[in-house]
């Protein structure tokens, strides 16, 4: 009996998925908007287990209108919900990032600026992992622990819901992503200095001419 027990076990394990998620920086949360644009299935979905993904709920789910919600972009959670949490940085600023991997599985991972209007990132990825991410149950530290530097991006993110912070992990054909809106304010150009006037200035206490 303990034998069966234990093979039990060992068999769900097996059959376990990944799930992680990034608690530093804030990132979106899903609300009515989200629910609009992809359904309240797909939320209560979410709101039981914030550290899935997308393609454990596609299994039992239609696919929303990609119009609308994209659920391989911020697992479609819609920047109307979160416009009250937006970032504000400056290029060169370091975002401290810390990671939960509820469940490890080995893949690649990254954390880019992604253009939301577009859903392409910006540049290249700020940190990258091209193979072993979360590989075991006790991920290295800088792969949960680490931070990124914000570059110069002139005035592509000074708009707010624009741009994100997308943490991106897939393995074994799942995909996590967690998204930080930020916006980046556009250098202002130093004042130009008065010109000097002529000899048509007004003095005090004289005509001008």
């Amino acid at each position: 009996m303990h034998f069966s027990t234990v093979s039990s076990a060992l068999c769900l394990a097996s059959l376990v998925s990944a799930h992680g998620v990034v608690l530093k920086p804030a990132s979106r949360k899903p609300g009515d908007a989200t629910s609009e644009a992809c359904g309240r299935a797909m939320v209560n979905f979410y709101k039981q287990d914030e550290t899935s993904y997308p393609e454990a709920f596609l299994r039992s789910n239609p696919l929303p209108d990609r119009n609308k919600c994209n659920l391989f972009l911020c697992k479609g959670y819609q920047f109307a919900d979160n416009a009250a949490n937006v970032q504000s940085y400056k290029p060169g600023d370091s975002v401290e990032y810390e990671v939960y991997i509820r469940i490890p599985h080995s893949g690649y991972a990254n954390v880019s600026i992604v253009d939301t209007t577009t859903n392409k990132v910006l540049g290249s990825p700020l940190v990258s992992w091209a193979s072993g991410y979360a590989a075991s149950s006790k991920p290295p530290a800088d792969q949960t622990k680490f931070s990124v530097k914000i570059p110069e991006l002139g005035a592509q993110c000074a708009t707010a819901g624009v741009c994100v912070l997308q943490w991106h992990w897939f393995g074994a054909g799942q995909t996590y992503q967690s998204c930080t809106d930020f916006t980046v304010a556009t250098p202002v150009a130093p004042a130009e200095p008065a010109p000097e006037h002529g000899h048509g200035h007004r003095i005090r206490g004289q005509s001008r001419w």
